[in-house]
């Protein structure tokens, strides 16, 4: 532990996709929002160790022997085990199955805790130490109807006060339960028949899936953390249900990442489509055109998971941030960046889900926002990364106006929508290579490198031949993946998206290896024809997620997580590169199999 925190990769995440949960290996609940992700935190001891506040729940004279998930959930089972008992605990947020006709999971809005004694006699002690508000506050708790109410709406039941413990006998348990909503539930009567529902609901949505090629298990449960991540009332997918998990322990690399992006669009269209999960992927592109019909003249590049705007950024300054790591942040102030790439990456997800469903992904909106990029391409911009050292011709922004136009051109030519300018889109396409060819790529270094003039390497560059830019084993290609690994590469299987002293993006301060970029390399191995490389790299990675196969955004050089987490960009990308090895074919497998109409 750094400073008495739990590394955080550790951590074990919960979810009812409404809001989320994170339970220290300790088993106490360090991080929870309430009335959904983007909420004020209940507790916050993941990020200061005496003000946060936490639910603590453990087993007198016995310790953690074995901690998971059951299979295919987001139900954590931990086994506590002394000389005297043995303890189960379920921590779930319970969920349902949707009513006939209905999609996806529908949350009970309630964190259920349930002790079952399986040896002997155990005493199990609970501290529920809600700090309200971001820790502003101490929880003020009231009896009502037979539960404890609390100021903000938490509804506390199952136990006679915040703080609590029972005796149990072998076969006896013990629940208890956090209706963040204020609903008014009563105890539960049942939790076994919870838990069974709850594991039923996410099994069924699962099992949707037939995948069983390369890395599966890995594959099958990212595919269940982002659906966590997935907000129930809107579709729109968090980057992570985190706020100012540092990317480096004690630098300022702090960001609050409980919003929606852009970037996401494509990646996540397509994994879900690949994996079974049609209606899922129908919502979420539909929520994100129905901001981009808001947004006439612009798109931002991030927005609250209901689709209204992201408040600018403010410090907690009474929070002293996860291991000393200030300042701890929310609100987030990349919403008023111009990021060219957004306009690629939505369209790049609406070719894709027309390729494969034959539905119409958006009409006006869509040629709307070509129409935009065409007007902006030319100018810089502040990129995928987000930089604050000013906006620059970025290579990556370059190659997703490439993919805008590409796509809006195949996709009018499918629909045979009529009316459109594609002559000028296609000029623009071909524009765009052009440039890129000649200013992105640099002959003196052999590599395409981060902005326009730059001999810098850039992780995001990697996805060259993932698009259909370039083929995989294109010189050019090559030669920034070998450029990539030299300046970039972090021991083994890591890959850093950039170097920040040379790049002045303005933040100051090191950072951990970027774990998304770290499985894009895997795929533009297999796509340069370096498979065997690539599948190494791929298990390497994946063993350092193990028991729990969570993935944070960044990746310290001896395998710690750092950064918001989990981290939905990675698990993207950990499903793409499966997919590619198991395809081990020239193309992207995302694509190909979109292109080939699923």
């Amino acid at each position: 532990m750094a400073g008495g925190f739990p590394p955080i990769g550790t951590y074990a995440f919960l979810s009812d996709c409404h809001t989320a949960a994170l339970v220290a290996p300790c088993g106490a609940v360090e991080w929870m929002c309430a009335p959904r992700f983007d909420g004020p935190s209940v507790f916050a001891r993941v990020l200061d160790r005496r003000l946060g506040g936490a639910w603590e729940l453990d087993v007198a004279g016995a310790r953690v022997e074995e901690r998971g998930y059951v299979e295919e959930t987001l139900v954590l089972r931990t086994r506590w085990t002394g000389r005297e008992c043995e303890v189960v605990v379920h921590d779930f947020f319970a969920t349902a199955l949707p009513e006939p006709g209905g999609d996806g999971l529908v949350p009970v809005r309630m964190l259920v805790r349930w002790a079952r004694c399986e040896r002997g006699r155990a005493v199990v002690r609970s501290r529920v130490l809600a700090r309200p508000d971001y820790a502003t506050r101490e929880a003020r708790w009231s009896a009502r109807d037979g539960v404890l109410a609390e100021e903000s709406g938490l509804l506390l039941t199952g136990t006679p006060a915040p703080e609590a413990e029972t005796t149990l006998g072998e076969g006896e348990s013990w629940a208890i339960a956090l209706d963040y909503a204020g609903q008014g539930l009563a105890p539960v009567r049942d939790p076994a028949r919870l838990l069974e529902e709850t594991v039923r609901s996410w099994r069924s949505w699962s099992a949707r899936s037939a995948y069983d090629g390369v890395g599966a298990r890995q594959v099958r449960h990212s595919a269940v953390v982002l659906r966590g991540l997935l907000f129930d009332e809107s579709g729109g997918l968090l980057a992570a249900p985190t706020t100012s998990l540092p990317e480096w322990p004690g630098g300022p690399r702090n960001w609050d990442y409980r919003y929606v992006w852009h970037r996401d669009a494509a990646l996540m269209v397509l994994a879900l489509l690949r994996l079974g999960h049609r209606q899922e992927a129908g919502r979420y592109l539909a929520f994100l055109l129905g901001q981009c019909a808001i947004h006439q003249d612009d798109v931002p590049p991030v927005f609250s998971v209901d689709g209204g705007p992201v408040a600018g950024e403010t410090v907690l300054g009474h929070l002293e941030g996860y291991a000393g790591s200030r300042p701890v942040r929310i609100g987030n102030g990349a919403a008023g960046q111009h990021q060219l790439d957004s306009y690629g990456h939505i369209l790049d997800a609406a070719m894709a889900y027309h390729a494969v469903t034959g539905e119409p992904p958006g009409g006006p909106v869509l040629w709307r926002l070509v129409e935009q990029a065409r007007a902006r391409w030319r100018a810089p911009d502040a990129g995928i990364w987000e930089a604050r050292g000013g906006e620059r011709h970025w290579t990556y922004s370059k190659l997703y106006a490439w993919v805008c136009f590409d796509r809006a051109v195949r996709l009018a030519e499918a629909t045979g929508e009529p009316g459109l300018p594609l002559a000028e889109w296609r000029a623009e396409r071909e524009a765009v290579r052009a440039e890129l060819l000649e200013r992105g790529y640099n002959a003196d270094v052999g590599a395409f490198t981060q902005s326009y003039g730059s001999e810098q390497a850039d992780g995001s560059l990697l996805r060259l031949p993932l698009l259909g830019f370039l083929d995989g084993d294109d010189p050019r290609v090559l030669g920034t993946l070998d450029h990539i690994q030299s300046r970039l590469g972090d021991g083994g299987a890591l890959v850093h998206r950039y170097d920040p002293e040379a790049t002045r993006d303005g933040v100051g301060g090191p950072e951990g290896a970027f774990l998304m970029c770290s499985f894009e390399m895997v795929s533009a191995l297999v796509l340069a024809g370096r498979t065997a490389e690539a599948r190494d790299r791929f298990d390497t990675l994946c063993a350092r997620a193990e028991p729990l196969g969570l993935f944070a955004e960044e990746m310290t050089g001896d395998g710690h997580m750092v950064g918001n987490y989990p981290q939905a960009f990675t698990h993207l990308a950990l499903i793409e590169a499966a997919l590619n090895l198991d395809a081990s074919g020239p193309a992207d497998a995302l694509h190909d199999w979109a292109e080939h109409g699923g």
